[in-house]
C-alpha cells in the first residue's frame, strides 16, 4: 500500500470512529486489526546546521519519501476521542508489542507524522510582489496593541522545567494560532541570549530545544530549532530555515560562498507562511562581537519578504516568498538597509547601490522618509567638504571626499518627536573618490544641516525669503527675511575661516530690520569668500541666553568686495526702526552727510558731530537731515521720546576715517 493510500485508508477509520463517538461525546478505546502490510517509503525531511547565524554553519540534509520506520509485519491500531468530539488520536503498532510509532490527526489542522504536521511548502498566494511597495512593514495585516498584554505576560513567564511545560504555560493566555507564535516570540526574544562564547566553541554547544532552555543562551541554530518545536507543541506549522546573512562582521560588497552561516523560522498564519528570526529580535553584540546585550527588535517579527531578503538569502528561493525572486547576486549588490531605517518611517536612498562613485569629486544623496527626521553622517575628514538639507520627507547631502580611494559613509537618523533619543545608524555606503575638487571648503563654523527646513519653522521662523542652504552673491551684498509666528527675539552673527573677522564686527556685517512680526536681515561681507549667517533666537520674555537655531551658507568669489561693518546699535534702537542711509558704519572725513531713517513713537532726533544736526520728519514718515564730518572722529543718532523728557538717547553710533 502507498503512503498516500495509507493516509486515506487511516483517515477513513478515524473519521467512522470519531462520527461514532461524537454524538455521545465518551471517551472509547477500541481495537482494530489491520491485515495489510505497511510500506515504509519515506521518511520526513529534517534539517541541521553546525555554527552559528553570524559565523559558518553548515547545513545538513536528511531526505526521504515518506514515513519513518521498519517494513511492519500485522497491525493494530488504537484510536480515542476527546471530550468534544473534536480531536481524533490513532497509535498504530505491532500486535501484541508495545506502542512505539504514535500518530495523532487533528481534524481542520492536517496530518502529522511523529507529532510534526506534514508542511504544505510555499506556493504562489504566499508570495509578495518584490521590490517592497513602501506599504506595511509586515507580511500580514497587525494591530500591534492588541499584543500589549500577552506581550507584557510572555516576558514575566520564567517556566523552565521543560518546553512542553513553557507552552502550556503561554497558552493560558494564546489562543488563536497569532497569538501564539506571538507569545512564543515575545519569550524566547526576552529569555534566551546570543551565547558569544559558544560561538568561538560550536561544537561543544547542544543546539537541542531542552538544552537550549535549560541554558538560557544559543545560537541562532539553537534559537531556531527551539522557536521550531515551541510553535510544534502549540499546534502551529513551523519550519527552520538556512541560508546566508547580512548580519554581524558583514562588509559591504561582499561575495556569498561555501556554507550557510544563519538559521531562521518561517510560521503557518491564516493560510499563509510568514517570515520571523527570533536570534535578530532578541538583542545585538558589540562590535567586538564579545558582548551580548538584550535589545528587543520588533522588525524581526513577521517581516513582509520584500524587507526580509534585504539580509536574508534562503538556500531554497523559494523561501524568498518573493515574485520575482531574488537572485545571489542581486542579494551581494543590494543596499544593506539597517533595520532602523524601517522602523523609523525611511522609505527609500539613493543612489539604491552601496558603493557608489563620486561624479567630478562629488557625490549627491537623498533619502525620503514618511514624516520629518533629523539626520547625522560620518565620513572622516569631510566636515568642511559637505553640506546637508532637511525636508519634510528626508534629506539631501553633498560630499566633496578631499582625498582618493575608498571611504565608508555611515548615515544616522532619529525622529524629529522624542529629540532626547540617540541616533542610529540606518545606512551605510562605500564611496569611491577618483578626483578630488579643491576649490570646496566650506566654513568649519557651517553647522549640519544648513539652510531653512520644517525644524526651523517649527521653531517660529516661516516664509524664509531665501529656501536653499546657500545664498551666492557677487557684489558682496544679500538680504534675508522670515516671518515669526512666535514671540521671539532675534540676532544672528557672520562667521568665516578668516581670523580677522572679529567677535564684534561678526554682527556689524549684519543689519537687522523687525517689523510686526518680520525680521529682515541686510548682510554686508567684509571680502570674498564663504561665509556662515548664524541666527539665534530666544522668547522675549525669556531673560536666559540666546538659543542656535539654523546657519545659511554664503558664498562670494568676487576678489574686489570689500564692505565696511554696519553702524553700532543701542538697546535704544527699537523695534520697527529702519536705516536707509547711511548704512556704512565709517563714515568719510570732511563730508557733509544725509541721514534718513524710520523712527517711531519718539519726539525729536538729531544727529551729534562737531555740533547738534536736527533731524526733521517728512511727509513719507522719514526722519531727514544732514550733518558734517568735519573735525570730529565719531558721529551719534540720537532721539528723545517724549517732548516733556530732558534726557536724549543714543540709538546709533559711526566712526570717521582718520584725516
Amino acid at each position: 500500500m502507498g503512503t498516500m493510500e495509507f493516509q486515506k485508508d487511516l483517515s477513513a477509520v478515524a473519521l467512522e470512529m470519531l462520527l461514532i463517538v461524537q454524538p455521545e461525546k465518551r471517551k472509547t478505546v477500541q481495537r482494530l486489526q489491520l491485515d495489510k502490510q505497511l510500506e515504509s517509503h519515506t521518511s520526513h525531511r529534517s534539517q541541521g546546521f553546525q555554527g552559528d547565524g553570524n559565523g559558518n554553519n553548515r547545513r545538513q540534509q536528511y531526505q526521504g519519501n515518506g514515513l519513518q520506520g521498519h517494513e511492519a509485519q500485522m497491525q493494530q491500531t488504537i484510536t480515542s476521542c476527546s471530550d468534544e468530539g473534536t480531536h481524533v488520536t490513532v497509535e498504530v503498532h505491532a500486535r501484541n508489542s508495545t506502542p512505539h510509532l504514535f500518530k495523532k490527526l487533528s481534524f481542520g489542522k492536517g496530518f502529522q507524522e511523529n507529532g510534526k504536521r506534514r508542511l504544505r511548502p510555499p506556493g504562489l498566494k504566499d508570495q509578495h510582489a518584490y521590490p517592497w511597495d513602501k506599504s506595511c512593514l509586515k507580511s500580514m495585516p497587525l494591530d500591534l496593541k492588541q499584543f500589549e498584554k500577552l506581550d507584557s505576560y510572555a516576558t514575566k513567564v520564567t517556566a523552565k522545567s521543560s518546553v512542553e511545560d513553557l507552552v502550556k504555560t503561554l497558552l493560558r493566555v494564546a489562543h488563536t494560532d497569532l497569538e501564539k507564535v506571538r507569545a512564543i516570540w515575545t519569550w524566547i526574544c526576552h529569555h534566551i541570549e546570543y551565547d558569544v562564547v559558544g560561538f568561538y566553541n560550536k561544537d561543544q554547544l547542544s543546539f537541542k530545544p531542552k538544552d537550549v532552555l535549560q541554558s538560557g543562551k544559543s545560537i541562532c541554530e539553537g534559537y531556531a530549532g527551539l522557536f521550531e518545536q515551541m510553535c510544534s507543541i502549540a499546534g502551529v506549522q513551523c519550519v527552520n530555515l538556512s541560508g546566508h546573512s547580512k548580519g554581524h562582521g558583514y562588509r559591504t560588497g561582499q561575495t556569498f560562498t561555501g556554507e550557510y552561516d544563519h538559521a531562521w523560522n518561517a510560521v503557518y498564519l491564516e493560510g499563509r507562511w510568514h517570515l520571523v528570526d527570533s536570534t535578530w529580535g532578541s538583542g545585538s553584540i558589540d562590535d567586538g562581537f564579545s558582548k551580548f546585550t538584550f535589545r528587543y527588535n520588533e522588525f524581526y517579527f513577521l517581516t513582509h519578504p520584500a524587507l526580509f531578503i534585504n539580509n536574508h538569502f534562503p538556500d531554497n528561493s523559494n523561501w524568498q516568498l518573493l515574485k520575482p525572486t531574488v537572485t545571489l547576486k542581486q542579494f551581494e549588490s543590494n543596499m544593506l538597509y539597517k533595520s532602523d531605517f524601517y522602523k523609523m518611517g525611511l522609505l527609500a536612498a539613493h543612489p539604491e547601490t552601496p558603493i557608489i562613485q563620486t561624479v567630478n569629486g562629488k557625490v549627491e544623496i537623498a533619502m525620503e522618509s514618511r514624516s520629518p527626521m533629523l539626520f547625522m553622517f560620518d565620513l572622516k575628514g569631510a566636515k568642511e567638504y559637505s553640506l546637508m538639507t532637511l525636508k519634510r520627507s528626508g534629506m539631501n547631502l553633498e560630499l566633496y571626499p578631499q582625498k582618493t580611494g575608498s571611504h565608508k559613509l555611515q548615515i544616522y537618523a532619529k525622529p524629529s518627536k522624542g529629540s532626547e533619543e540617540l541616533y542610529s545608524c540606518v545606512l551605510e555606503y562605500i564611496i569611491e573618490c577618483s578626483s578630488v575638487d579643491r576649490n570646496i571648503c566650506f566654513p568649519k563654523e557651517l553647522h549640519q544641516p544648513v539652510g531653512h527646513s520644517w525644524s526651523t519653522e517649527r521653531q517660529g521662523f516661516l516664509k524664509p525669503s531665501h529656501k536653499g542652504p546657500m545664498i551666492n552673491t557677487n557684489d558682496g551684498r544679500c538680504d534675508l527675511s522670515f516671518i515669526l509666528s512666535k514671540d521671539l527675539s532675534v540676532l544672528a552673527s557672520l562667521h568665516s575661516d578668516n581670523k580677522s573677522l572679529t567677535e564684534d564686527t561678526r554682527r556689524r556685517h549684519i543689519l537687522q530690520v523687525c517689523q510686526g512680526n518680520q525680521v529682515n536681515f541686510k548682510v554686508h561681507l567684509p571680502h570674498a569668500g564663504n561665509f556662515v549667517l548664524k541666527i539665534f533666537a530666544k522668547k522675549k520674555s525669556d531673560p536666559g541666553n540666546y538659543n542656535y537655531i539654523f546657519n545659511y551658507l554664503i558664498s562670494c568669489p568676487n576678489a574686489e568686495v570689500k564692505w565696511p561693518v554696519f553702524p553700532q546699535t543701542y538697546s535704544k534702537w527699537a523695534e520697527g526702526f529702519e536705516l536707509v542711509e547711511p548704512l556704512a558704519g565709517l563714515l568719510t572725513a570732511n563730508r557733509n552727510i544725509k541721514f534718513k531713517l524710520k523712527l517711531h513713537s519718539i519726539a525729536k532726533a538729531f544727529v551729534q558731530c562737531e555740533k547738534t544736526c536736527p533731524l526733521s520728519l517728512s511727509k513719507e514718515g522719514y526722519w531727514e537731515g544732514s550733518c558734517s564730518t568735519s573735525g570730529c572722529t565719531e558721529v551719534f543718532v540720537m532721539v528723545l521720546e517724549n517732548a516733556n523728557h530732558k534726557f536724549y538717547s543714543h540709538i546709533l553710533k559711526y566712526e570717521v576715517e582718520p584725516q
